[in-house]
């Protein structure tokens, strides 16, 4: 390749990414990754499955409202209803990109479509047109292509342009491929297709076997123009091709790829941390480009020469993807503006009557300890983003009473509020004090609940670090929902955490219509 490229990437952290285990994101919450994405440059963002759940339907229409300077998808299967609901909830984008996909390996049509191939194919015949008919740019995907038989594909393909399909999307689904392999696969099928230079190729790799961003600089090598990612490579199973990755794959290694993307790198830091943050995925310390330990250096020999010349061991720059320490330093004489500018620079937008909220729980945090960290900051602002915008309850009160002199066990008394102003307490002995405040919680709220996750971490490494609870329960009905607290006391920030959880409940089975009932308070 004589020319510098441009690779369009095209971000489905909002879609497959939080198909990832665990991980729940409100209408809220994704509004703010698609921010920082926006204010990234991301060339599409796909925001969701909108044939998948009234909630899902909601995200996406509230994604595509609000950003405006990229492309908003959502998903279709290759089904009219999906199509159209689809169409629907993209009304409002000033881009929108209507993604359809159908299965095209054997072992996927035979078992889960239960479709022949000329089946398959009829389906797109079908739905690419009705697409194109609802929205100017339209994506096909063939699911599990790596596995699929290659004149099969072709033909899947020449399909999906011939009725409008500007985007033809080559999938690695389980990460099957391997990258030479995946190579030879995308400049076949783009042979076999003999398509003009208004059709894009493009690539979604999953990292089951950690070749994600190697299959997916493969396909670039074989002609490629967009690539599928997500913040962090979250997504199913192994996870996606990570953004980070592939940018800095392209922007460091120019000379072998001669291609970029037109990326802001420099954001790419706070957007893991937003991404982290609001998921509740970890990002592993020595994750490339945004892990904690990515820029930092204990082995002796490597340090002099890190004091020599940084370039010795660091072939990114720590600045260019927003990695360099924060030079303000808050504290409790800091104001409203100072909070608001620090919190742009983690990744977070949030509007005036947020900041007003963050700004509040900040002075009470700063009244409880010596030094906010980032990580404090990053957390508050993560917990006022996750809360319902309506709360069925609030914490009132809550004694613990442990240690190991305590008969019976660790006893929790925790008082709740409801939204009509009723109050309701109980006690319950438990494990710990955390486990008995959450019985009694259980018998105040009434509903039959599991414990899906729990996770508490420190916002820095100070002794008088704030605890982060994060938790995700489950309703008897299959809806679960999210949750978390921050407080420099670890119980409290539980206690507020599974509140949040159940808040965000409620309103997730409102969203699907589902009315979950309650035993003592009914909302």
């Amino acid at each position: 390749m004589s020319e510098m490229k441009r690779i369009a990437l095209f971000d489905t952290t909002l879609r497959d990414g939080e198909q990832a285990a665990h991980v729940n994101l409100n209408a809220a919450e994704k509004l703010q990754v698609a921010r920082q994405l926006e204010a990234m440059r991301i060339d599409v963002i796909e925001a969701g499955f909108p044939a998948s759940s009234p909630g899902d339907f909601a995200c996406v229409r509230a994604v595509a409202g609000e950003v405006r300077g990229v492309a908003v998808a959502a998903l279709a299967r290759a089904r009219e209803d999906d199509i159209r609901r689809a169409a629907e909830a993209l009304e409002g984008a000033v881009r929108p990109r209507l993604h359809v996909f159908i299965a095209s390996s054997p072992i996927h049509m035979r078992l889960k479509l239960r479709m022949t191939p000329a089946e398959v194919l009829a389906a797109i015949r079908t739905s690419i047109p009705l697409a194109r008919s609802l929205c100017p740019d339209v994506q096909f995907s063939a699911e599990d292509a790596s596995r699929s038989d290659p004149d099969f594909l072709v033909e899947l393909y020449r399909a999906a342009a011939a009725g409008g399909a500007a985007t033809l999307n080559i999938t690695d689904t389980v990460g099957y491929a391997r990258p030479g392999e995946f190579e030879s696969l995308f400049r076949r099928v783009i042979a076999g297709v003999g398509a003009g230079p208004d059709i894009v190729f493009s690539a979604h790799c999953h990292n089951d076997l950690g070749l994600a961003t190697a299959n997916s600089l493969a396909a670039i090598r074989a002609g490629a123009g967009q690539i599928e990612v997500t913040l962090n490579g979250l997504g199913e199973r192994g996870g996606n091709a990570a953004l980070e990755e592939i940018v800095m794959n392209l922007r460091v290694r120019r000379d072998f790829h001669a291609a970029d993307t037109r990326i802001d790198a420099s954001r790419l830091v706070a957007a893991s941390r937003l991404a982290s943050r609001l998921t509740g995925v970890v990002v592993s310390p020595n994750k490339p480009v945004v892990g904690a330990n990515a820029f930092s250096h204990e082995s002796g020999i490597h340090q002099q020469g890190i004091i020599a010349d940084r370039s010795t061991y660091e072939i990114i720059r720590a600045e260019d993807v927003g990695a360099e320490a924060a030079v303000i330093v808050l504290g409790k004489h800091s104001g409203r503006n100072a909070l608001g500018e620090r919190l742009e620079k983690l990744g977070y937008s949030l509007p005036p009557w947020q900041i007003d909220k963050a700004f509040a729980a900040f002075k009470k945090l700063c009244d409880e300890k010596r030094e906010i960290s980032d990580g404090d900051l990053e957390a508050l602002a993560a917990e006022i983003v996750s809360a319902a915008p309506e709360r069925v309850y609030t914490l009132g009160a809550y004694e613990i009473n442990c240690g190991n002199r305590v008969p019976g066990g660790p006893t929790a008394w925790v008082a709740l509020r409801t939204n009509d102003g009723k109050e309701i307490c109980d006690a319950a002995v438990g494990n710990g004090p955390v486990d008995a405040a959450y019985i009694a919680m259980q018998r105040i709220i009434g509903l039959n609940l599991t414990l899906e996750n729990f996770a508490i971490t420190a916002t820095s490494q100070s002794s008088d670090a704030a605890g982060e609870a994060q938790v995700t329960v489950r309703h008897a009905s299959g809806i679960s929902a999210s949750g978390r607290g921050i407080s420099t006391d670890t119980v409290k920030a539980c206690i507020i955490a599974y509140l949040s959880a159940v808040n965000n409940l409620y309103m997730a089975a409102a969203a699907k219509e589902i009315r979950i009932g309650t035993g003592r308070y009914k909302s």
